[in-house]
């Protein structure tokens, strides 16, 4: 304990990072209390006094991520540039990010919605990621309806099946990358993803 008897101070970025890299290569439900004890260098209480509990800890995690590596999907909102161009910048600065050696492969927020079937013990998990998931739904959408405004997509154009074939494949990134699928080849998938999408 620290004069006082106050808790000792820690490095709160410092345990975020080191738990949400944990989450990231593992998934929420395979990572224990003692790997998050022992990547975070806090005791079982300090843990609890900060965060309540695991879950807690991996809300805050996610949060962290959606301040750092998860920023990739951010970019589809760019009005300065084509919708086009945003919904380019989005699949392929995903696919760098999610390849990228410094950190686990794929994305946490897409590799944690794979989790058992519902129930109470881990529903508020499942709510914060599905909320991550539909707030980049809500994103593409609108990307989608801007492409239509500006010209690039037909009139007539599925708003729901565009935004879900762009959604569906940001997430799938994860899956191919974690099974060994090459970046260079997802790249070149972008591309015809992209081919009903004329430029303007």
């Amino acid at each position: 304990m620290s004069p006082a008897g106050r808790p000792r101070a820690f490095d709160m970025e410092g345990v975020l990072e080191a738990a949400m890299l944990l989450f990231w290569e593992q998934g929420y439900e395979a990572t224990s209390l003692a790997q998050l004890r022992a990547a975070t260098g806090l005791s079982s209480a300090s843990l609890y006094g900060a965060f309540d509990s695991k879950e807690g800890l991996f809300k805050r995690a996610v949060e962290h991520y959606m301040n750092g590596p998860g920023t990739a999907t951010g970019v589809v909102e760019d009005e300065t540039v084509s919708p086009r161009e945003a919904v380019a910048a989005l699949l392929h600065g995903s696919i760098d990010m999610q390849a990228d050696p410094s950190h686990p492969v794929g994305c946490l927020i897409a590799l944690s919605g794979t989790m058992r079937a519902p129930g109470e013990e881990h529903e508020g998990v499942r709510a914060a990621v599905a909320a991550r998931r539909e707030a980049d739904r809500v994103r593409i959408r609108a990307c989608v309806e801007r492409g239509i405004a500006a010209g690039e997509l037909d009139a007539d154009a599925d708003v729901d099946g565009v935004t879900a074939m762009i959604h569906s494949f940001l997430l799938g990134l994860s899956t191919q990358l974690r099974d060994g699928v090459a970046a260079t080849t997802l790249h070149a998938a972008v591309d015809v993803v992209l081919l009903n999408w004329r430029r303007s």
